[in-house]
């Protein structure tokens, strides 16, 4: 769907269900049904403090209904991170640091970073002339263009 229409569909199917939702957390609350300091009151508090960000998808279009992307990117640096506690040198930690940066773009491109990793070595000094040419997103162009005799 375009955005436009899917921030309509969501308008008619979720918006009456998250405005039921809402209505049930102000009684949970309100009618002190639910202790504050419990779980659910806390989870509720939680929910009711970011109401507005929870329900942008209701009123923006392309507004995602998650954020996958982002809690799969901070699941990379945080194995990175204790991946490198085992770095010996500062040097090795920044080519670690690299390398991750540079497979985590390509997985977010969806470039295979092992293909993506061998062909910079395998053409580096085309790489060297025009770097800009071998980005993750771009790279498979390189290889194919007439001036390449490997493609």
């Amino acid at each position: 769907m375009e955005a436009e229409e899917r921030l309509r569909f969501h308008q008619d199917n979720s918006g009456p269900l998250m405005k039921k939702l809402n209505t049930w957390f102000h009684k949970q609350i309100d009618q002190h049904l639910v202790e504050p300091n419990s779980g659910l009151g806390q989870a509720i508090g939680y929910m009711l403090k970011h109401w507005e960000a929870l329900t942008l998808f209701l009123r923006e279009p392309g507004v995602p209904l998650d954020n996958n992307i982002c809690e799969q990117a901070l699941k990379k640096v945080v194995l990175h991170r204790k991946n490198a506690l085992f770095y010996k040198t500062e040097h090795g930690a920044m080519v670690g640091d690299l390398f991750m940066s540079l497979i985590h773009t390509c997985n977010l491109s969806g470039t295979n970073p092992f293909d993506y990793l061998t062909a910079l070595l395998e053409h580096a000094s085309e790489l060297s002339e025009s770097p800009d040419k071998w980005m993750p997103w771009n790279y498979k162009s390189a290889l194919i263009e007439p001036d390449n005799p490997e493609a």
